[in-house]
């Protein structure tokens, strides 16, 4: 008896060729191991599921801790050395490392939360609005939430050589390589780029690639590295800053 189409041995469709199921976030703790050690894997979940408050908020902690640990006196030292590169007279500074401590308390919070939102907006100007790649606010927020943790825990370790060197602002910066520039715009610029924050922007590229992969990731780092030269040669210009 002849067999029926489609039925008796005829192969059935296994389904081994589907196509695999999209990542999922992993808990907070461990998005926060894999900014630094799987940022690909960390982008990608995060191009499906853009979580980012619970990054921001650790981000903008980790900056008060930074704050809370360095010494009243080195805030004082910090503030005397700014009177004096503006020609002012240091000696009519009194002291007051609690309400100095309390402005960088406040200052560094908030600018923490007006300098992640901002970025992420340039992001997503540069790459959604005017690229024309695919993405959304959200999206590219949460990448930049997670990746801006790179420098603040990297801060956070450089506390002790902060205090060493009497300066909240210190850094690992691109400046630390060009020590033989003179004083003056190009220094205080080259000082402004900070190699974890560098290295951050690569993990946003990263991060807009997951989001769009027609783009390479050449092209979106170019983009990114773009971004934060600009917006360093523009702090740059700001009294006060480097």
């Amino acid at each position: 008896m002849d067999t029926p189409e489609g039925t008796g041995t005829t192969p059935v469709d296994t389904g081994t060729e589907q196509s695999p199921q999209p990542l999922e976030p992993s808990p907070f703790p461990k998005r926060v191991v894999e900014v630094f050690f799987s940022p690909g894997r960390l982008v990608e979940a995060l191009a499906r599921h853009p979580y980012w408050a619970a990054a921001l908020v650790l981000g903008a902690v980790l900056a008060i801790v930074q704050v809370l640990l360095i010494p009243g006196d080195v805030w004082d030292a910090m503030i005397r050395e700014q009177m004096v590169a503006r020609g002012q007279d240091a000696s009519a500074f009194p002291g007051g490392s609690s309400v100095v401590r309390i402005f960088a308390l406040v200052g560094g919070t908030v600018g923490y939360f007006v300098m992640a939102l901002l970025a992420a907006g340039i992001v997503t100007l540069v790459f959604a609005f005017v690229l024309g790649d695919e993405g959304r606010f959200k999206q590219y927020l949460a990448i930049l939430a997670h990746a801006f943790l790179i420098p603040t825990i990297v801060g956070l370790a450089l506390v002790p050589l902060k205090i060493a060197q009497a300066d909240p602002r210190l850094t690992l910066n691109v400046g630390t390589f060009l020590f033989f520039l003179p004083e003056g715009y190009l220094l205080k610029w080259a000082t402004m780029m900070d190699l974890s924050m560098l290295w951050a922007w690569l993990v946003v590229a990263q991060g807009a690639r997951a989001i769009d992969p027609k783009r390479s990731f050449g092209s979106a780092a170019a983009v990114t590295m773009g971004i934060y030269v600009v917006m360093s040669a523009l702090l740059a210009l700001l009294p006060g800053s480097g």
